[in-house]
């Protein structure tokens, strides 16, 4: 149900408060804002007087609650403003007595406005609706169940607003004990439509009137007839509000194509002597096999590794599409003004020395210069980039080559390299890998944005420590994962303000869950840790999208096929009920003492023949979406065997057009690390020694394509 809006009354409500430079909103206040927005609240009036008081509780009938209402008085409560279960008018006047003298007790200075007699809500379930504005993502939604509950449980879901109604619905059924509102045991169910309409209005209440900092209502009273805050509290920003600086998607792509993709590279800073940071990156670009010019700069030399030196980038003859930084932080600001004079668009700055350092000043003077310059920085503190299309390894570490469809980034150097060291001996080829460091300029989501169109990734995996616009990163990640995989590991937690501790909304937010929610809501699939990062990132590419939830598992070891399921459970898998027709195809293949079902047993002494069958039979029924196969090592079906006889039928099954994801799990001697990477060459997830691994791959691109709504089609 759309309701009309009174935003002009919202306006001048927000408005006389910050004018009085109030952070919070008296209930009356808060209250008008709910009715121009059409969020349903209890009968209520504000009585002056005891008289007042009286008469407004006969008005609304049966019992109410009396509030305190001063623009002083945040905590009513704990200033014993507040009576519950007050009935009758002579009950109603001694209340506003008793309400105005503990206040008046509590703090002698404070203005009373009067006292809130609000109708009693009673029955159905408590929740809490809120907004906070995350340092991080800007307006964030919180959703659970309220009262005592919200503080025991923490059973919060987030989202960022604004919500379409699906999402609003999608977030309100979250939460873990979302049965409770379905009617566990008995109990009425809630109106779901009608708390996610509230979660909804909420939204675009926050994202409307931005200098609302926070809304807290609780408890909202949710039953089968609809749903009504007993409590609103708003909060307000009393200075300006900003936004963060973005660049137009035309412009972020100009320059990443420019810097991905350059004509010609300057190296200042470079150097002949082994050792120095402007050798390494001069040689890898020369080395490595990268086409375009390659200018050094140093006013020192004339011939750098046989290349002509320039003194000054101003000096080179041509263009210059991109400057790496070899050279002390000191000298980055002088040096990147003549990179404005020259026109050169991207500028990487490889030195460390600024804000990592505690010199927050000097990396704010260079951001200065490179916006007034129209150039756009990568770093400060970072060890360069790879792009493998072009053959480029502008980086002072060691080379890599391997090319493939897969993005890594990362802001920490060391966790580059661990990155650069698996790719090497996984043979993961690679399309780039990116240092961003103190991220002082370009970020996440510019080279989302680039890679989201580039032809040569298939997926993008991120290390991240924090984001500097939460915002623009979600926008550049939804738009992405509607295509490809965005793989995020994230390090340490958010910080809320120190205001997030007197409200529900700002506490309950205060953690990693907020990431965990929003970075859900982007349909970005987040890794535990960096080594499950990587395996995402080396196996996402490789899997088909699945078309359905019915997974399999065919198994050779019981063991194996328990753990397997376990780990199915952990993933968010569907194991398939298998029906009666194909229970008794696949027992037409196993020995009498196996077992059919789901998981299927093939028992470990099985010939290869028997494997062969049963999996042909998995690719072939349409009714199975993806296998998930557990090998035990047996003389009678060795490692490479296996490895070979699965990766021929599920190679046969390709060619007639059937193309499942299929993972295994192969227990065994040291032969079955050979028969792994054997069946990674041929597009099949496969791990030693591991039941839980090869599941999370294939969990992780389940989770993935549920996300980019690809199931099914």
């Amino acid at each position: 149900m759309t309701v009309d809006r009174n935003e002009a009354a919202v306006r001048a409500t927000l408005d006389e408060v910050r004018a009085e430079g109030r952070q919070a909103l008296t209930a009356p206040e808060a209250r008008r804002v709910c009715d121009a927005y059409g969020i349903t609240t209890p009968a209520e009036g504000l009585a002056t007087t005891a008289a007042e008081a009286a008469s407004l509780a006969e008005e609304i009938g049966g019992p109410v609650v009396c509030k305190i209402v001063s623009p002083q008085i945040l905590h009513k409560t704990e200033a014993g403003g507040v009576l519950v279960g007050v009935e009758g008018a002579a009950a109603a006047r001694e209340a506003f007595e008793t309400i105005v003298a503990n206040a008046t007790h509590y703090d002698s200075s404070a203005t009373i406005t009067g006292v809130q007699v609000q109708r009693l809500l009673a029955g159905g379930q408590e929740v809490i609706i809120g907004a906070t504005t995350d340092p991080t993502f800007g307006k964030v939604m919180v959703f659970g169940l309220g009262g005592v509950l919200v503080e025991v449980l923490k059973d919060v879901t987030f989202r960022l607003a604004p919500l379409q109604r699906a999402e609003a619905r999608a977030m309100v059924e979250d939460i873990e004990a979302a049965e409770v509102l379905r009617g566990a045991r008995g109990a009425d169910p809630v109106d779901l439509d009608a708390l996610a309409e509230m979660v909804r209005t909420v939204s675009e209440l926050v994202t409307d009137f931005p200098e609302i900092s926070e809304i807290d209502l609780n408890p909202v009273f949710a039953t089968a007839g609809g749903a009504s805050a007993a409590d609103v509290r708003i909060l307000v920003e009393t200075g300006e509000v900003t936004r963060p600086v973005r660049h137009p998607r035309e412009e972020i792509l100009r320059v990443m194509d420019r810097m991905m993709n350059p004509r010609s590279v300057a190296v200042i800073g470079a150097s002949a002597e082994e050792g120095k940071i402007g050798n390494s990156v001069l040689k890898n670009l020369i080395n490595g096999g990268y086409a375009g010019e390659i200018y050094p700069i140093n006013p020192k030399a004339d011939d750098i590794l046989g290349r002509k030196a320039y003194p000054s980038i101003t000096d080179v003859p041509g263009e210059v599409d991109v400057a790496v930084f070899a050279v002390p932080a000191k000298f980055v600001p002088d040096t990147l003004e003549a990179c404005g004079r020259k026109g050169v668009p991207a500028a990487v700055l490889i030195p460390s020395g600024f804000a990592e350092t505690g010199n927050v000043e000097l990396q704010n003077t260079v951001v200065e210069i490179a916006r007034r310059n129209g150039v756009r920085l990568l770093g400060p503190n970072i060890y360069g980039y790879y792009y493998t299309p072009r053959n480029l390894c502008a980086t002072f570490c060691t080379p890599y080559d391997v090319r493939g469809g897969v993005a890594l980034t990362s802001q920490s150097g060391g966790i580059g390299m661990a990155i650069l060291g698996f790719s090497r001996t996984t043979k993961m080829g690679v399309s780039a890998i990116v240092g961003l460091g103190n991220k002082s300029d370009v970020d996440e989501d510019d080279l989302l944005t680039y890679f989201e169109q580039d032809e040569n990734t298939q997926c993008v995996a991120m290390h991240l420590e924090d984001l500097k616009d939460g915002r623009a990163f979600v926008d550049a990640a939804k738009r992405m994962t509607k295509k490809k995989p965005v793989v995020v590991l994230k390090a340490g937690r958010t910080a809320m303000g120190a205001r997030a501790a007197g409200s529900h909304t700002g506490a309950l937010a205060g953690d990693d869950k907020v990431y965990d929610d929003v970075l859900r809501q982007a349909g970005v699939v987040r890794a535990p840790g960096l080594h499950e990062m990587l395996e995402y990132a080396r196996g996402l590419p490789i899997l088909p999208t699945p078309q359905g939830e019915n997974v399999v598992i065919i198994t050779g070891a019981g063991g194996s096929g328990v753990l397997l399921s376990d780990a199915c459970v952990d993933n968010g898998l569907s194991l398939m009920d298998i029906p009666p027709d194909l229970d008794e195809s696949f027992r037409r293949f196993i020995p009498p003492f196996g077992a059919a079902g789901n998981p299927i047993d093939i028992t470990g002494g099985e010939p290869p023949s028997t494997y062969e069958a049963t999996i042909r039979l998995g690719l072939e029924d349409p009714r199975i979406h993806a296998l998930i196969l557990g090998y035990w090592h047996t003389i009678v079906t060795p490692p490479m065997v296996f490895a070979e006889l699965t990766a021929r039928v599920v190679g046969e099954a390709r060619a007639q057009g059937v193309d499942k994801p299929v993972v295994a799990s192969l227990a065994g001697d040291t032969e079955v690390e050979k028969a792994c990477e054997y069946l990674f060459d041929h597009r099949i997830v496969a791990y030693p020694y591991t039941t839980e691994r090869p599941v999370a791959v294939l969990g992780a691109k389940y989770r993935w394509a549920r996300s980019a709504g690809l199931l099914g089609r």
